[in-house]
């Protein structure tokens, strides 16, 4: 069977690289230790291989449907597999032990739900979801709102959603028009539509909590006007106790191009098909305050960012793995050296073309999991760094890196897929291999969570200026950091070391140029090839980060290490300067051209 994920690269980057096993000297952890952790990697690793991939497929060819009873319908096997995977506890494990958590790091979780999302991202979909969801209400719910709402999914008992697209208002959420209108009991009724809701609907648990954004009577207009709601499928009472349908309607299935075992729907709230108490609105509670909905969602909102490029990640690393095997066994064609036609062919993967596509993808897979793990890891010490400026400063650093780490991998992981089907020539292109559907699946990530243009104007507009440049100057730093460390090492970590830092140098001149007095306009006009470049240089860094932890140790896999940071940092970094080239133009193209012109 071939691997989802590999298990030594995660052990490497957790260990040898990032140090996770020293977070258990901190109090929060402290009845952890590696074994545990590796016991949860473990778990996560047998569910992905034994119960998510064997239904993976089935999911894709099988996709959700409306009953005539109006009622989700999907394979039988999905229930089946997620009661195994809500058996395992490993959706609480990272929660406090006052919400019945197991208190493990982060990172390790991450980990883990990359094994996961690797298995089946579509089946995979709905408990991260709903981590997501719980985390958000035990950060801002109230004391009784996370006992009803957020333990229950804690306990993978119920499944969680966030809605906030709608049709006629998906990315500018400043123009969504969902009300809520407040009751002498102190609940809302909210009417509405939201669209391209995951996990929206469905009968795989008894009870679906939506956390929605809507405006209340009277609210200003934009963001601002903004407030949360947490508004459940059934009411629920205060002992806990389901109660009558909540008025959420399921309107329609949305029918995708892959990741097709999560449902993607559009839900009416309020549309009078349920009516609670006879009386038609959606029944919900207020999340945080009033007018800051946007702002309490982002907690939800950037945890899922970073979950989409751990699921690019996972779809990408799925390919490379099944591509590697592939070139292993399929053989064909001779060398160059060797073209007697009486030789026997030769396995594809001897041809340096084919290798060049695996190195390719290597790179791209091996250097996102770092990404993501490297920001997993920054959580951790935002919550619990040994003095308030660390915890400050690595809460910068991921607010600053959340963009990046979303659309990086969600480009060039999807572009590793693209790589695998093509070493498996014809037969890639054919559902008798799994590599077309991983394509398909993460074809969505680039657009999940904010599109990777809405990253970009994110990172320029917002984050690489907020806080007088301070992130930027915290990143800069580790990476002058690195370059230190190895250029003292000598040798080709010399060398990397030496093109990351005079591209590091590239960067932050560009980029004062674009925000001091350069055409703001043009350079957010072309904000998408600063994210690239931007997410080219810190994925360059993380290489000589694992180059200078592989350092000076022998065998295949840290051989490998090698040769995909000498790749990346000689074929991939060069890339940076074109595209910060093209920023420093200032060219106006698509500011200026007449759209009758397209």
């Amino acid at each position: 069977m071939t691997r989802v994920l590999s298990r030594q690269d995660v052990d490497f980057l957790l260990y040898d690289w990032l140090g996770v096993d020293r977070l258990a000297e901190r109090e929060h952890y402290a009845e952890h230790d590696r074994e545990t952790f590796d016991a949860t990697l473990d778990l996560a690793e047998k569910i992905a291989e034994d119960v998510f991939a064997p239904i993976n497929q089935v999911l894709d060819a099988q996709e959700p449907r409306m009953g005539s009873d109006g009622k989700v319908e999907q394979p039988e096997e999905l229930a089946k597999a997620l009661r195994v995977y809500a058996d395992s506890g490993l959706t609480a494990s990272s929660f406090s032990h006052d919400h019945g958590g197991a208190q493990l790091p982060y990172v390790v979780r991450a980990a883990a739900s990359t094994f996961l999302g690797a298995g089946s991202v579509g089946a995979y979909a709905y408990p991260a979801l709903s981590l997501g969801n719980a985390s958000l209400l035990v950060a801002h719910g109230t004391t009784e709102q996370v006992a009803k709402y957020a333990v229950p999914q804690i306990e993978s008992r119920w499944f969680g959603t966030m809605c906030l697209s709608e049709p006629d208002a998906g990315s500018s959420l400043g123009d969504l028009t969902t009300t809520a209108v407040p009751q002498d009991d102190g609940t809302y009724r909210l009417t509405g539509s939201k669209m391209w809701i995951s996990g929206g609907d469905h009968e795989l648990t008894d009870n679906i909590v939506h956390l929605v954004l809507a405006r209340t009577p009277g609210a200003p207009a934009g963001v601002k006007g903004i407030s949360l709601f947490v508004v459940p499928k059934f009411l629920v009472g205060d002992d806990g106790s389901l109660g009558e349908r909540n008025d959420v309607a399921l309107v329609g299935l949305n029918h995708k191009m892959g990741y097709r075992g999560t449902t993607n729907t559009l839900l009416s709230f309020g549309s009078g098909a349920h009516e609670p108490g006879g009386r038609p609105g959606a029944v919900g509670e207020l999340v945080g305050e009033l007018g800051r909905g946007l702002t309490v969602m982002f907690h939800m909102m950037n945890e899922a960012r970073i979950g989409v490029g751990a699921g690019a990640v996972a779809l990408g690393y799925n390919g490379y793995l099944r591509a590697l095997d592939y070139a292993r066994t399929r053989t064909q064609g001779r060398p160059l050296a060797q073209r007697d036609p009486a030789t026997a062919p030769v396995p594809i993967i001897d041809h340096p073309d084919v290798r060049r596509m695996l190195l390719t993808q290597k790179a791209y897979v091996e250097g996102g999991l770092a990404l993501i793990l490297y920001c997993a890891r920054l959580v951790d010490e935002a919550a619990t760094g040994d003095t308030a400026e660390a915890r400050g400063t690595a809460s910068g650093l991921l607010d600053l890196l959340t963009p990046v780490a979303k659309s990086w991998p969600s480009q060039w992981c999807l572009k590793a897929n693209d790589l695998a089907i093509q070493v498996h020539g014809g037969y890639g292109y054919t559902r008798d291999f799994t590599v077309e559907q991983l394509y398909r699946d993460n074809r969505l990530n680039p657009i999940h969570e904010g599109t990777h243009g809405i990253q970009a104007l994110d990172l320029l507009g917002r984050k690489v200026p907020q806080r007088e440049g301070a992130d930027l100057g915290e990143l800069a730093a580790r990476i002058g950091d690195t370059v230190a460390r190895g250029k003292a090492l000598g040798g080709a970590t010399a060398e990397h070391s030496t093109a990351l830092a005079a591209t590091l140098d590239q960067l932050l001149e560009t980029t004062q140029g674009l925000l001091l007095g350069g055409d703001v306009e043009a350079a957010l006009a072309n904000a998408s090839y600063y994210l690239e470049a931007f997410g080219h240089l810190v994925v360059a860094w993380l290489w000589v980060e694992q180059e200078i932890a592989a350092h000076g140790r022998e065998g295949s896999f840290f051989e490998g290490k090698r040769g995909a940071a000498h790749y990346f940092l000689t074929y991939e970094l060069p890339l940076v300067e074109s595209w910060l080239g093209i920023l420093r133009t200032g060219d106006r193209t698509t500011v200026d051209l007449d759209p009758t012109a397209l």
